[in-house]
């Protein structure tokens, strides 16, 4: 167990598994209060007793549980409050809520389906981000948005997801340009091949499970998918160490973006997705 953030206050949005959980988790680990908003009642509820025992096998740390669904305003409004109000101050926000649709092109796609998208993958961020800063600049604390390595390079068959998370990374680095002035920092996060549930649902969904994993593992140099709990000691290292750093997107990817490769889909057989939480 650490110190490094000893008794500062964070939020997680979608914080019930995958990469909000190992943030949540890595944060307690390091003496803070972290609040933890899921729109998932009893895997809410789970982390949460799952992360007070972290805390009380470290001596420090506090946990709690707060329902959200960060596609309306008002449960964010309750969840940031919450926070505040049990803690008394709010020094980070970790804006992780969102999701990956299946595959498909975009003429698979409905205009409705985007827009929903954009709703949980997007807005929800504007939304925590504007109703959070009012307690952020009080300690000049800092934000992290998770958005996605594909923003950057691209994925076959995930326009409508790409492009949210594209949006995030650009909001993140306008966002660090208004708030540099309050000594609030902004960054974002851009995550690979993260094994998490959502990646095993989408293995077990394919035809042949253990090829989609073989093939998630050697997408990176380094021959294996990322942890949640690695994503974690990254956000904890921006939100307690990277005092310098603001506007800046941090891919944590294990090198999958590097190199060349046969991207041409009329010249493979099979193609190695990327898919994270």
């Amino acid at each position: 167990m650490g110190s490094r953030y000893a008794d500062k206050v964070v939020v997680v949005t979608g914080g019930s598994s995958g990469i909000g959980r190992g943030c949540a988790r890595e944060f307690v680990r390091e003496g803070a209060r972290v609040v933890v908003g899921s729109n998932q009642e009893v895997g809410g509820r789970a982390v949460e007793r799952e992360l007070q025992d972290v805390a009380r096998a470290g001596g420090g740390g506090e946990a709690a549980f707060v329902y959200c669904d960060v596609t309306k305003e008002g449960d964010v409004r309750r969840l940031v409050e919450t926070a505040v109000g049990r803690f008394g101050r709010l020094d980070c926000l970790v804006n992780n809520a969102g999701w990956h649709p299946p595959h498909k092109a975009i003429d698979d796609f409905s205009v409705e389906e985007f827009r929903s998208l954009l709703e949980l993958n997007l807005v929800s961020v504007f939304t925590a981000c504007k109703l959070a800063l009012p307690h952020l600049r009080l300690v000049r604390g800092n934000i992290i948005n998770m958005s996605s390595l594909v923003g950057r390079i691209g994925q076959h068959h995930a326009t409508t997801y790409v492009a949210t998370k594209g949006a995030v990374t650009a909001f993140t680095k306008a966002l660090a340009l208004d708030e540099a002035a309050g000594g609030v920092r902004v960054n974002s996060i851009s995550p690979g091949n993260i094994f998490t549930p959502l990646w095993q649902e989408a293995a077990d969904a394919a035809p042949d499970p253990e090829r989609a994993l073989a093939e998630g593992r050697a997408a990176q140099p380094v021959g294996r998918m990322g942890t949640a709990e690695e994503v974690g000691r990254l956000c904890v290292y921006i939100a307690a160490e990277a005092t310098f750093t603001t506007g800046v997107d941090h891919i944590i990817s294990g090198g999958a973006e590097l190199g060349y490769a046969n991207k041409s889909i009329h010249h493979r057989d099979t193609e190695a997705q990327l898919v994270e939480s």
